[in-house]
């Protein structure tokens, strides 16, 4: 790409990737934005608030295809996997997916990931924005990295990467009424699929890798298919009936009320898991793994700032880098803010203090030059998901 004045030119529709459904996504007339290198539609006619609530009411679907997926194949795919991220990747049984952080020696995240875990092989799941450097971090890993033995020197993991990101999409199909639409499209029975467990199936004639998990809060499921055949499921979902097609906008919304976190807002790369409440997905016990020794340490040494949520009155409208006051000192900036499309008031996170991140503690946030008054909440923000 051509650089000016030592930078990266400002990306074009003519220089942004495209998943395989764009072309559908710009017939359906949406609003189409560069987003981490991809041409996305980031919502569409309707509007973000109706997407946001067809998904909380009904179901939405999402063209996610621009996620990062790389397999580990071999021998020693589930401990090199295990190594690489921070949750137990052992514990998997085939056919379970994880929550999972990829860290480097500092212990602070290099990208949040999904770990599925086939009988024969296993799938990271990355972000777009990171795909391209996480790649650079396994592959690195890989060529570093020893497996300790009782015998012997440490000898390499015995596994191989794959890059399958460009031959794979992805979509998204999240609400309470996912399953019912679903279903007479495949011959699978969703019913004993569990949360964040994945089968083989076929849905509308096509293979997929069909899980049932999402970033919305509802219930959905997420079907990695093969590119050439992400145009014929979309469609085979849409006219199932009661199906709203839903863009990166809504998707933000949805996720923000829930609290998760989405990289480059609640986490990046000078935040520790243990810092963003994500010690749920740091398993300390288990073998060494990357960054570990230094969340050891930051556990030993005691935390110093924790991520909160907060609400603001009266619709206030916090955006991220708003700056954040408490006790009146300066105290970092708002990481992700929205008003509530289900909640009505605004909603977002923040870093403080360790002392400050409790529930009730008041602050302020800085919308457009006045300070707002904010109080810290426990997250997450909407409590009436109906993930299972």
């Amino acid at each position: 790409m051509p650089q000016t004045a030592g930078h990266d030119a400002a990306p074009t529709a003519e220089t942004l990737r495209r998943t395989p459904l764009a072309d559908i996504h710009m017939a359906l007339g949406a609003k189409m934005v560069p987003f981490a290198g991809y041409l996305m539609p980031v919502q569409y006619p309707g509007g973000i608030t109706s997407e946001h609530t067809a998904v909380r009411e009904r179901c939405g679907l999402f063209d996610v295809s621009h996620m990062g997926e790389f397999e580990i194949r071999g021998p020693d795919a589930v401990l090199f996997a295990a190594h690489v991220t921070s949750n137990d990747v052992q514990a998997l049984a085939v056919g379970q997916v994880q929550y999972s952080t990829m860290l480097n020696s500092r212990g602070t995240i290099e990208d949040d990931c999904l770990v599925y875990r086939f009988a024969d092989r296993v799938m990271l799941v990355v972000n777009a924005s990171n795909r391209d450097k996480d790649w650079r971090v396994l592959q690195s890993a890989l060529q570093s990295a020893g497996l300790p033995t009782r015998s012997g020197p440490a000898r390499r993991f015995d596994c191989t990467l794959t890059d399958i990101s460009d031959a794979t999409a992805l979509l998204a199909l999240q609400g309470p009424h996912a399953q019912r639409i679903l279903q007479p499209l495949t011959p699978t029975d969703l019913e004993p699929i569990r949360y964040y467990w994945f089968v083989d199936a076929v849905v509308a004639g096509v293979p997929v890798v069909l899980s049932r998990t999402g970033y919305t809060g509802e219930d959905g499921f997420e079907l990695y298919v093969a590119a050439e055949h992400a145009g014929a499921v979309w469609r085979a979902l849409m006219q199932s009936g009661g199906v709203t097609p839903a863009g990166l906008g809504a998707r933000d919304t949805l996720r923000l009320e829930m609290g998760m976190a989405l990289y480059g807002h609640e986490i990046d790369d000078t935040t520790t898991p243990l810092e963003a409440n994500l010690a749920w997905v740091v398993k300390l016990q288990k073998d060494a793994f990357v960054g570990r020794d230094a969340l050891v340490a930051q556990k030993a040494d005691g935390l110093r700032r924790k991520l909160v949520g907060f609400t603001t009155p009266d619709r206030a409208f916090p955006r991220q880098g708003y700056p954040v006051y408490h006790a009146g000192v300066a105290s970092g900036q708002v990481c992700s803010g929205t008003v509530s499309p289900t909640l009505g008031v605004g909603i977002g996170t923040c870093y403080l203090p360790k002392a400050a991140a409790t529930v009730g503690t008041a602050m302020e946030i800085e919308v457009r030059g006045k300070r707002v008054a904010a109080t810290v909440v426990r997250l997450p923000f909407y409590t009436r998901g109906s993930h299972r």
